[in-house]
């Protein structure tokens, strides 16, 4: 099982194409099309691989939950990556920065950013193949799983 997409309610479309096009380079539009949401026209676009892709809406409304918040929602989404200095330089050339820098662990490197949305966006380079490495956390004792 794996998770094959996440729907998105944007209020730009283009500005979120700019972002995860910066992010996912191999990504293409897989589909899109027009509708409407409880009598509201929307165009939506699937952008993706053949695997995974997000599901972006454009009749998005006001803003997003603050990320600093105790609002219930949506507190961030992560992918992995093999080359976090890669990511980040591709969204660092379209405009983007780094929103917060995350832990310093042994086992892997992490930053986010926030996409044109609102929505956060942690991106994860694994530096183990090791699960238990992998999950560590500094402040959690490493668990011998047998």
């Amino acid at each position: 099982m794996y998770l094959e997409h996440v729907n998105l309610v944007v209020a730009d479309m283009d500005a979120m194409l700019n972002f995860y096009r910066a992010a996912f380079p191999h990504w293409h539009i897989r589909d899109e099309g027009h509708g409407e949401w409880y009598g509201k026209p929307r165009k939506w676009v699937h952008f993706g691989d053949d695997r995974h892709y997000l599901a972006l809406s454009d009749h998005g409304e006001g803003q997003n939950r603050a990320l600093e918040g105790h609002s219930v929602g949506l507190a961030h989404f992560a992918y992995v990556t093999d080359n976090l200095d890669a990511v980040v330089a591709r969204l660092n050339n379209v405009g983007f920065a780094v929103a917060k820098p995350g832990a310093t662990e042994p086992f892997r490197k992490n930053v986010y950013f926030v996409d044109p949305a609102g929505f956060e966006v942690e991106f994860v380079e694994y530096l183990s193949d090791i699960p238990a490495e992998r999950n560590l956390n500094r402040d959690a004792p490493l668990i011998d799983h047998l």
